[in-house]
């Protein structure tokens, strides 16, 4: 068991995964208040690193693609008050940081989770239905469809379509942008039959953005929406099962994880070689694989 607790938030690593709750301090974002705490597997990461600063440091998750319908909604565009996979930590708490990197690195090391893409999402995504008032818009998410309904500021050309009811069945892609300087972000549903090139300000099936404090929680209805969505590596999963879906048949159990065993001892070993494992880390997995074989 390892734990961090923070004005940011407390962290908490039993082994199997790791329980991420949003502080209650002023500077918390809005979107992991909203968002409340995640309980992330240890099979939805691929590493975790801690960068310390003068006044304070930061430990941060990264997971695999494909893990978390929040991520590829946004596609990596949080900013950090609202990224929960961002944690600020105070300068005489860094050894507590050091010291829960350790562990998580060294549980992923010994489970050999792999550190390539998923099929199919590990996280579930916000809960619903959820509504979500902002720029010049309100978007809401039941589970099985989304309603657009426009607020005064909104162009003639929405304004004219009125309220839009959008079939979970319709939606072929949807994309969450932050405002970027004077560029506007959105939330744009891409929708089968519909065009998409019409500038979000225009289009009936987007939200524009302004920048405005609640144009983050746009994107908890995204991710609610990318949740129930195929999963973008779905169809390629398919493709390598062969016809009619058919999987390959699999090699005896006792080969495949003697051959898996000895990848794993030469990806540790080129992981000590680029000094991403320190000796004792090195060692300690090494010798993990080594009692298996």
């Amino acid at each position: 068991m390892a734990e961090i607790f923070q004005k940011d938030g407390t962290w908490v690593f039993d082994g199997d995964a790791l329980r991420l709750t949003p502080g209650r301090d002023k500077n918390v974002g809005l979107l992991r208040r909203e968002l409340g705490e995640l309980l992330v597997p240890l099979t939805a990461l691929a590493g975790i690193s801690f960068e310390q600063g003068r006044k304070s440091g930061r430990l941060r998750l990264r997971l695999r693609d494909g893990a978390d319908p929040l991520l590829h909604a946004t596609g990596g565009r949080l900013t950090e008050p609202h990224d929960p996979y961002q944690l600020v930590v105070e300068s005489d708490r860094y050894g507590v940081a050091e010291y829960f990197v350790d562990e998580v690195r060294n549980a992923l090391l010994l489970d050999q989770v792999p550190l390539g893409p998923l099929d199919a999402y590990v996280l579930p995504g916000p809960a619903v239905p959820l509504s979500v008032s902002a720029g010049d818009g309100v978007a809401s998410f039941d589970g099985e469809r989304v309603r657009l309904e426009w607020k005064w500021q909104a162009e003639d050309a929405k304004s004219a379509v009125g309220p839009r009811t959008l079939p979970l069945a319709d939606i072929l892609a949807v994309e969450w942008q932050p405002t970027v300087g004077l560029e506007n972000g959105h939330l744009r549903f891409t929708v089968r039959g519909a065009p998409s090139k019409v500038p979000p300000k225009y289009d009936p099936n987007a939200v524009e953005l302004w920048g405005f404090k609640k144009d983050p929680l746009m994107a908890l209805v995204a991710a609610a929406v990318q949740a129930r969505l195929p999963h973008p590596s779905a169809p390629a999963a398919l493709e390598k099962a062969g016809p009619a879906g058919a999987a390959p048949a699999p090699a005896p159990a006792a080969e495949h994880d003697h051959d898996a065993l000895l990848r794993r001892l030469r990806e540790l070993g080129e992981l000590h070689r680029s000094g991403v494992l320190t000796d004792e880390e090195f060692n300690l997995a090494k010798q993990a694989v080594l009692k298996r074989l």
